[in-house]
């Protein structure tokens, strides 16, 4: 009754004589018996559950006892103010006489909301005390959750969630690596967790196209070696000031994914670091200028493994011409290359060989004499073949064997039907126009292994047993 009461009955009692508790008790129970009738009348009430127990605490000293009565009550306040009333009506408590005074009738509610009350200041003072977090700092509690969220995994190994379906990869070396990219909104990078290069990473390169993304120290020159053996490297960036790629900030890590370079450039270095930053500052492109300053554009790269990404370069954006000239030329392979540079536009108005234009009555003769051994040369490789077709804007399409022989060659527009009509299943197919999503599904099914094609179109599923390359990523390499 206690923890369901709404009022606590607190009274006095002073006794001549010395009396004990159960005088108190049943002092109380029979001289209020009958008094207020049967509806409050305190047996009932008890059997009712309508009032509590009854708390008497009594003590006796020089002959006297003094003491406390307390009555929980369930009653409403006019019930429970009479029955405190009854008990002033006591006058004796055993032989002795005795008087009952009521000391307050206390609210138990009242008393429940102070204990509220106190005890929620106190824990105000002391469960908030230094929890509330800033503007700033609920942003990065967000964010961390995100990012880790975010962070998936690829055969085992950390991955952001677009290393699935993107076209592009960036390998890093460890889980934190992943993270930083992840907190800067860079979502398709995977690490490989160590110096020995995972089978899935590898085979992950040859798909997409792929950037590491270094630290630039030793560990990262023997990952980006051991990668380029059993994969495909297309382009090196670097954490700049000899920092981690986990240490980079967002401005830094956006400006070294920015100036990436080609693997070219620095595969014949002996550290990417030393490699690396030649490139940056622009030496890489100024030390073979002077050298062909000096008279000659080819004495000095195999002196200089600097000079060697700009020379591949130069050959191969002149590539097509070059190889034109070459063919045309009977025995002056080498003195090709210069006439092919200083006389462009005669080479494009088909002239096969300078050396005739001093003669120019018979121009028109030579060009056609010399068209004619032309004619039936063919690339020997799939480079070679890429040239031929869509450098030349041949607007064709080209089918090869594993030789490189010609199956077949008909209108870029008819790609479809000549995949698919042919006998025999080419080993690749170079496309001059964008290659769109039908002739990719025809390649698979056909067991295509390669598909090189001006552009790429829009593409809803890419097989991953088809190499798919532009002709212009293809060009910028030697393979």
């Amino acid at each position: 009754m206690q923890d369901t009461a709404k009022y606590l009955i607190h009274a006095d009692i002073t006794a001549e004589g010395v009396v004990e508790r159960s005088d108190v008790v049943g002092a109380i129970f029979g001289q209020t018996e009958g008094l207020l009738g049967d509806e409050l009348d305190l047996r009932d009430l008890q059997d009712s559950s309508k009032v509590g127990r009854i708390d008497v605490s009594v003590d006796s000293q020089n002959g006297q006892s003094f003491g406390t009565v307390t009555i929980a009550s369930g009653l409403d306040q006019v019930e429970t103010a009479i029955l405190a009333a009854s008990l002033e009506t006591i006058e004796r408590v055993g032989p002795c006489r005795a008087t009952i005074s009521i000391d307050r009738i206390e609210d138990v509610r009242a008393a429940k909301r102070r204990a509220v009350v106190d005890r929620a200041k106190s824990l105000l003072a002391e469960s908030f005390d230094g929890s509330m977090l800033t503007s700033e700092e609920l942003v990065e509690e967000v964010r961390r959750a995100i990012r880790v969220e975010d962070i998936t995994t690829y055969e085992g190994l950390p991955a952001g969630p677009r290393v699935l379906d993107s076209d592009a990869i960036i390998v890093v070396e460890g889980r934190a690596d992943v993270l930083t990219l992840l907190r800067y909104g860079v979502k398709n990078a995977i690490a490989v967790e160590g110096t020995n290069v995972p089978d899935a990473v590898a085979d992950l390169t040859h798909e997409r196209i792929t950037t590491t993304f270094l630290d630039g120290d030793r560990g990262g020159d023997l990952i980006l070696k051991e990668l380029a053996q059993v994969g495909e490297v297309d382009y090196v960036a670097l954490a700049p000031g000899g920092k981690s790629v986990e240490d980079l900030g967002r401005a830094q890590v956006m400006r070294a994914l920015r100036k990436k370079v080609s693997y070219e450039s620095v595969a014949e270095a002996d550290t990417v670091r030393e490699a690396f930053g030649e490139t940056t500052l622009g030496e890489a492109t100024a030390e073979p200028q002077s050298v062909s300053d000096g008279g000659s554009t080819t004495a000095d790269p195999a002196d200089d493994p600097t000079a060697v990404a700009p020379a591949e370069t130069n050959d191969t954006a002149d590539g097509p011409t070059a190889a034109v000239v070459a063919r045309a030329e009977s025995g002056a392979a080498a003195d090709s290359v210069p006439s092919a540079q200083t006389d462009a536009d005669t080479l494009d108005d088909g002239a096969t060989d300078p050396a005739t234009e001093a003669d120019d009555e018979a121009d028109d003769d030579t060009e056609s004499a010399e068209a004619a051994p032309e004619a039936p040369a063919r690339p020997e490789t799939l480079r070679g073949h890429v040239q031929a077709v869509v450098t030349e804007d041949t607007d064709s399409v080209r089918l090869l064997d594993e030789e490189m022989s010609v199956l077949d060659e008909r209108p870029a527009a008819e790609a479809f039907d000549a995949v698919r009509e042919t006998e025999t299943v080419p080993f690749a197919v170079v496309l001059d126009a964008d290659l769109p999503q039908r002739v990719l599904d025809v390649c698979a099914q056909r067991g295509v292994d390669n598909v090189v094609a001006r552009g790429l179109g829009e593409f809803v599923k890419r097989p991953a047993s088809v190499r798919v390359r532009t002709a212009e990523r293809m060009l910028a390499r030697e393979y």
